[in-house]
């Protein structure tokens, strides 16, 4: 039986992933004459070319993206058996690291976090909040355990994941009680030339707002746009615009911000994801969300 020299074969992978030997180099902290050599020896055992060289750059062959698909999947397997027997020391809390969408609602994805905070096990949360692209790449080299996001990962990502729907709420516009009193007698016409604060461009909801209002012809004045939802509704509950909010945490918007509520946009969804890994091994608190995306996650 041939044995593979699980080294050699991390040496190529991490050439592939970093774009070159230069950058694998500096990641590894290992000389280029070594790696260079590595990556001829585990052609010489394969019998093929990996790479083939394109000006300054090394593009991988056919045989090499077969093999590095395989890599993936060996490196990833192993980062799971190492959190699996040393990732959690005697008498220490589980950690489950989760990503959260910038332009999310944070009320919505406490909600969602919720049945994980019920588990027999202690658990030590970590969150981290960015654009859902750059939380996606985290989630495929094993650095989140989950994404919460409010779309989906795309089929032409290149990570191995599922989507989970766990609901979708329409919206509810929001003002500061003064400017809301203004703008309620003629409520959505009043809305032209008022002050809104928008989600950030290129957001499903963002689109679907602009799509509203382009068909009542209501043209309001965009005086922010925001990638944070909690700091939008700050603004908002300030004074300084309109603003939107899932209806199904009006309630909690309304009390927790000091704001009025203007009226519901029925034309407008939002929809919510939970994003887990493909992995052998499966976190618990993952595997509780992922439960509850077969009910209402608000039918509590």
């Amino acid at each position: 039986m041939e044995w593979l020299n699980y080294h050699h074969l991390q040496y190529f992978w991490t050439v592939a992933r970093e774009g070159g030997i230069a950058a694998a180099s500096r990641k590894l902290h290992v000389g280029r004459p070594s790696i260079s050599m590595q990556l001829k020896s585990l052609e010489a055992f394969f019998g093929v070319p990996l790479f083939v060289r394109r000006g300054r750059y090394l593009e991988l062959t056919d045989t090499g993206r077969l093999v590095y698909d395989y890599a993936e999947d060996i490196f990833r397997t192993g980062r799971e058996l190492v959190d699996a027997v040393r990732g959690r020391p005697p008498g220490r809390a589980m950690p489950f690291r989760v990503g959260i969408a910038d332009v999310m609602a944070k009320l919505v994805a406490f909600q969602l976090l919720l049945p994980a905070l019920d588990l027999d096990e202690e658990l030590t949360l970590q969150c981290r909040e960015d654009h859902p692209n750059r939380l996606f790449a985290e989630l495929a080299v094993h650095e989140l355990d989950l994404v919460l996001s409010d779309i989906a990962l795309g089929p032409g990502v290149d990570v191995k994941a599922y989507n989970h729907l766990m609901g979708e709420s329409t919206i509810t516009l929001f003002a500061a009680p003064a400017l809301a009193k203004k703008l309620r007698r003629r409520y959505p016409q009043s809305l032209s030339g008022a002050p809104f604060l928008m989600p950030s461009v290129n957001t499903a909801i963002r689109r679907s707002l602009e799509q509203w209002m382009e068909d009542l012809d209501v043209r309001p004045t965009v005086v922010g746009e925001f990638e944070d939802s909690a700091l939008l509704k700050v603004f908002g509950q300030a004074g300084r615009g309109v603003f939107p909010a899932p209806t199904i945490v009006k309630e909690r918007v309304s009390k927790q911000y000091g704001v009025t509520a203007l009226g519901e946009v029925a034309e407008v969804r939002e929809r919510f994801y939970a994003i887990s890994p493909e992995r052998r091994i499966k976190h618990p608190a993952v595997a509780r969300i992922v439960e509850r995306a077969k009910k209402s996650m608000f039918n509590d």
